[in-house]
């Protein structure tokens, strides 16, 4: 019997799901995957092959699912690839309650509609639309993997289908890392010969009120650098006995903020100009004393560049910014002194270091000993997240070579996603033009294909590598990296296929106007899904 085919058992799913709110990180992205796990056990398929369905555990607790459908006489199988989690709803507002209850926060858009933006209300007025935090990003999708897996239990498929949902990806994919190894161990004992990665992430605009509708053979890739600024502290009444470190992350600011010799075109794509994820001061309470360090971090996308050539672009920007404020500081100083003869006021050069060569250097000092006691001891009271302890770390190395400030230092915080394509592989390439043409004739609808998703997605760590993924220059300037977030060359290469993203069609991921369109996503959409599982698996 089909639980999950017919449009209203998906919407009933989907809500179901959407029902849980598992925010990363929250007891519910735990509850979720275990209820994902319960539903599959209550299948007749699963109930004669428990071993088939299972629940891998995180180092921290949380779980990631799989569930294996097999034919007789195959190893070819496709991976059906999805998360769980879902950012936070505080964007809501006084709608915050209803974010997690599709229907009822549908209806009360469809009520106040007149007060909503005239997008929204030609979508109420135009389409069917369920509005709700992760309906679009990224339960739909789930939903319909569900519903392929149910498909396959029914014996539509001539081959393998293996479900794959993670918790995590809006943080720092760490279940997908985990679930590397669990693919890697269900390959073994399966006798699998894994096919392809189909992801189900929703289809993103690529400008507002954007009409088409988009498959997608790669996925972006990111990096997270950030940028301590150590200056010299100073009482306020003597501001040239010191340098402010919110002057020096200032300049860092003008180098880096839409700076274009980061964007990157490939075709007609083009990646966005790196913008500031985070700036601000490090001091905990109000005084009359000058910042001593503040913080930047900057979203950095790429394509195709390797990530060596991005940290030189981010090393010369810090040099750039080293300079910048260095002439600022001597020429206000120099300004000041204009009247007041016999007085010098030292020049401030500011020195720029990477994370590897300011820990080269306290070690030099301190020896490797010492300073690795000092991170041990943090590392045993941390009460921060990623980005937070990772400035930390590097604040304490700043803090044992303070006579070097002021200094600028380069450093990597997770999350990392690689950049990866699948376009010139001839079996992705005649699988997705076989599903546009299916779709055209079938439904008169136009698919166009991206080449890379630009939303950031799991297929970055099992797709092909766009470029050069060797991670020594990353992974060194990383001061997670072995401390509670696991990384490495081997990691990433452990498994790789081709990848493809056929996903549902909504609007406005992470934000409370958040939306899926029903009639595409529940009716063509399935369809669409299980020819693409079809000609992945007869190719």
């Amino acid at each position: 019997m089909s639980d999950w085919k017919s449009k209203q058992q998906l919407v009933d799913l989907l809500c179901q799901l959407v029902e849980y709110p598992s925010i990363t990180g929250s007891e519910a992205e735990i509850a979720l995957a275990e209820h994902i796990h319960q539903r599959f056990m209550e299948k007749p398929y699963f109930k004669e092959h428990p071993s088939h369905v299972k629940l891998h555990p995180l180092p921290d607790g949380r779980e990631l699912v799989t569930a294996l459908v097999k034919q007789d006489n195959t190893q070819d199988t496709v991976i059906l690839l999805s998360h769980f989690d879902v950012v936070g709803v505080d964007d809501f507002g006084s709608k915050k309650p209803l974010a997690f209850y599709p229907r009822g926060l549908t209806e009360e858009y469809e009520r106040m509609q007149d007060e909503l933006p005239e997008a929204i209300q030609q979508d109420i007025k135009n389409g069917e639309w369920l509005f709700g935090r992760g309906i679009m990003d990224m339960k739909a999708g789930l939903t319909l993997h569900m519903s392929m897996l149910e498909r396959a239990m029914e014996g539509e498929f001539k081959g393998n289908v293996l479900l794959l949902t993670v918790p995590d990806e809006e943080v720092n994919s760490l279940g997908m890392l985990q679930a590397l190894p669990a693919l890697q161990e269900i390959q073994k004992q399966e006798n699998l010969n894994y096919k392809a990665c189909l992801n189900g992430e929703p289809m993103f605009s690529q400008y507002p009120g954007d009409p088409r509708q988009y498959v997608y053979s790669g996925s972006i890739g990111k990096l997270l650098p950030g940028f301590l600024c150590y200056g010299k502290e100073t009482h306020v009444g003597e501001p040239f006995a010191g340098l402010n470190a919110n002057l020096m992350v200032s300049y860092l600011a003008q180098e880096l903020e839409l700076n274009e010799a980061f964007i990157e075109t490939v075709g007609e794509e083009t990646t966005p100009p790196p913008i500031s994820l985070m700036q601000r001061d490090l001091k905990d309470e109000y005084s009359v004393q000058t910042p001593q360090a503040a913080v930047a971090m900057y979203n950095v996308l790429y394509l195709k560049q390797s990530t060596k050539d991005i940290h030189n672009k981010l090393l010369e920007a810090a040099h750039r910014a080293s300079s910048q404020t260095s002439e600022h500081f001597n020429s206000k100083a120099r300004a000041f002194l204009k009247e007041k003869p016999g007085i010098h006021i030292p020049e401030r050069p500011v020195r720029v270091f990477t994370y590897e060569e300011l820990y080269d250097e306290a070690v030099q000092r301190f020896g490797e000993e010492e300073v690795e006691r000092r991170r041990n001891l943090l590392i045993s009271q941390r009460d921060k997240g990623d980005r937070e302890f990772s400035t930390l770390l590097v604040q304490e190395l700043a803090s044992l070579c303070k006579d070097l400030a002021p200094m600028i230092v380069l450093f990597y915080s997770p999350p990392f996603y690689p950049s990866v394509s699948s376009k010139e592989d001839k079996y992705i390439k005649d699988t997705l033009q076989h599903v546009k043409d299916y779709t055209e004739a079938k439904f008169k609808i136009k698919l166009e294909e991206v080449e890379f998703f630009p939303g950031l997605s799991d297929l970055s760590f099992i797709g092909p590598p766009t470029s050069e993924t060797k991670l020594n220059t990353l992974l060194e300037n990383m001061p997670l990296h072995g401390n509670g977030f696991e990384l490495s060359n081997e990691r990433l290469s452990m498994l790789r296929m081709p990848i493809l993203n056929v996903g549902p069609r909504g609007k406005d991921p992470h934000q409370w106007s958040e939306r899926l369109e029903l009639s595409y996503s529940f009716e063509q959409l399935p369809e669409i899904i299980s020819e693409t599982i079809h000609t992945l698996l007869k190719s």
